[in-house]
């Protein structure tokens, strides 16, 4: 039963790789920074062919996490092509995704332990239901944004905190000083606003007095200093900007200056009305239920509202900013579900107790099952430019423009895949000297008087209806994506007709809208 729990979460979280194998663009940064890693090394000489000197970003970010998975995917890389399974450059970015949503995976299977051991073996049964019938944290954990390398640090603590007796009153000194030293860690190198996780937790642990205030500042000194010397030593090599600490710099960009706010303010309460519902989904609900059953989860999430309530005061506002509390409430919606399915079933409340649970779960499934569609319509870019390669293949000599919106919907650069550096084994059998093309903000008319540019990945909305240039162009594929679910209220009048034509029916009731985003476009 233990395996098989831990393969239901390593084979959902690898089903969402494959089915959304793209990338958008707050993703780039981490997925160039691996690409450059695996493809160019991290010699000096090779440091000036790096994209982040191109597209910098906002803020500089770390290259500490895009390192790493670097160097583990390489492993995967070698016997992959040893295999004979890898034929292109695109198939590196899955592995290289595949490898982050495992290793996350790996943490959720290490938890799920600990709360088997807290909590019970059917609750832990329960977690896993619950996390595999949620939609964000599975689909995102394979996705090179910052919040999910920070995961692993975070979900690692949360571990410790959990792994310890049923009966247990306080976790040992033993297991917290690790989870202070990774939330520092985490904090420092990833997302420094997990500080404010840090935060509760230690104020918990002082007043109820499961550590120290000596050995508290002790820990935090030494993993402080250490995780600081890290990230500035490791980022000012790769950013050849000394001294340079890019999360404390992306701190002061963002929250002192309020820079943030540029990309959107949302009211104090958004967390708990919006995102933290749609990231727990039917675990809300049953999350309160086991809180209010046990003073275990009670302690458990104490440092995770706080958070929540902390974080609120910062005006803008994102899901992917506490997607490090959905574990530790679906920690206690499994014991909220585990009350409610062991109700006795002779009695009424008991059988309707676990038929809530049955429908809740049902819920979950339907919601992330238009989630999941609506998403894996969501990349055209990364659609566009995989189209592109395969159509062209054999086409030498060509210099497409990829516009702005194929560039922040997945066209990255490990699908640039007849143009240099290659991974070793990949340079032969296919053209070699293609030239993929980003420049930003060139008008159509200006795309049409380069006659290098042989052919353009175009945003539909930006083409002329006449004249521009347009006649010196010749559309090779359309790629459209995700707009809206339509709801099809006609399909409810069918139960007019009969019970059994309208049940039948019902899934036709609503339908994926989608329209041409992209075209590919040929000179000539």
């Amino acid at each position: 039963m233990s395996s098989s729990l831990d393969a239901i979460i390593f084979l959902t979280s690898w089903t969402y790789v494959s089915l959304a194998p793209y990338t958008k663009v707050e993703e780039s940064f981490n997925l160039h920074a691996t690409h450059d890693v695996l493809m160019y090394g991290v010699g000096p000489q090779s440091l000036s062919k790096y994209d982040h000197f191109t597209f910098p970003g906002a803020v500089p970010r770390t290259f500490v996490g895009s390192v790493l998975l670097a160097w583990v995917s390489q492993v995967v890389l070698r016997l992959v092509s040893f295999l004979g399974y890898l034929s292109d450059k695109s198939d590196i970015q899955i592995i290289v995704r595949l490898v982050l949503a495992s290793v996350n995976a790996l943490e959720l299977c290490l938890l799920r332990r600990a709360i088997s051991r807290r909590f019970g073996g059917i609750t832990s049964v329960l977690f896993v239901i619950l996390t595999c019938t949620q939609f964000h944290l599975l689909f995102w954990m394979g996705r090179t944004l910052p919040n999910m390398f920070a995961l692993v640090p975070t979900n690692l603590a949360l571990y410790l905190l959990v792994d310890r007796a049923p009966n247990s009153t306080r976790p040992s000194q033993q297991n917290l000083h690790p989870i202070i030293a990774l939330l520092i860690f985490a904090g420092v190198v990833f997302r420094g606003e997990l500080a404010l996780l840090l935060g509760p937790l230690v104020l918990q642990s002082v007043v109820r007095r499961y550590v120290s205030v000596t050995s508290l500042i002790k820990v935090g000194l030494i993993s402080g200093v250490l995780s600081i010397a890290l990230t500035t030593l490791v980022d000012s090599y790769f950013w050849q900007r000394w001294p340079l600490w890019p999360e404390l710099y992306g701190i002061y960009f963002n929250v002192v200056e309020g820079k943030s706010a540029d990309w959107g303010i949302s009211p104090f309460h958004t967390y708990f009305t919006s995102h933290l519902p749609k990231l727990l989904l039917s675990a809300a609900p049953l999350s309160l239920l086991g809180a209010l059953l046990d003073h275990r989860v009670r302690d458990l999430l104490l440092p995770y509202v706080g958070f929540i309530f902390l974080i609120s005061g910062l005006g803008h506002k994102e899901w992917r900013f506490i997607i490090y509390v959905v574990p530790a409430f679906n920690i206690a919606a499994a014991r909220g579900a585990n009350w409610l399915i062991t109700r006795p079933k002779s009695t009424l409340f008991g059988r309707l107790s676990f038929l809530s649970v049955v429908a809740l779960l049902m819920a979950n499934c339907a919601a992330t099952f238009l989630l999941m569609r609506s998403a894996c319509a969501n990349y055209p870019g990364g659609a566009a430019l995989y189209a592109f390669n395969q159509i062209l293949a054999s086409e030498p000599n060509v210099h497409v423009h990829i516009s702005n919106l194929a560039a922040q919907t997945g066209a990255s650069l490990f699908l640039h895949s007849n143009a240099p550096p290659f991974f070793p084994g990949l340079e032969t059998g296919h053209p070699t000297d293609w030239i993929y093309d980003k420049t930003e903000n060139l008008s159509f008319r200006a795309l049409t008087v380069s006659r290098e540019i042989t052919h353009l990945i175009a945003e539909v909305n930006s083409l002329p209806h006449t004249g521009a240039g347009l006649e010196a162009w010749t559309p090779v594929a359309v790629v459209d994506g995700f707009d809206r679910w339509e709801l099809d209220k006609d399909v409810l009048r069918t139960f007019k007709t009969g019970f059994w034509e309208g049940l039948g029916a019902l899934g036709n009731v609503l339908s994926m809208e989608r329209s041409a985003k992209l075209v590919i476009l040929q000179r000539g």
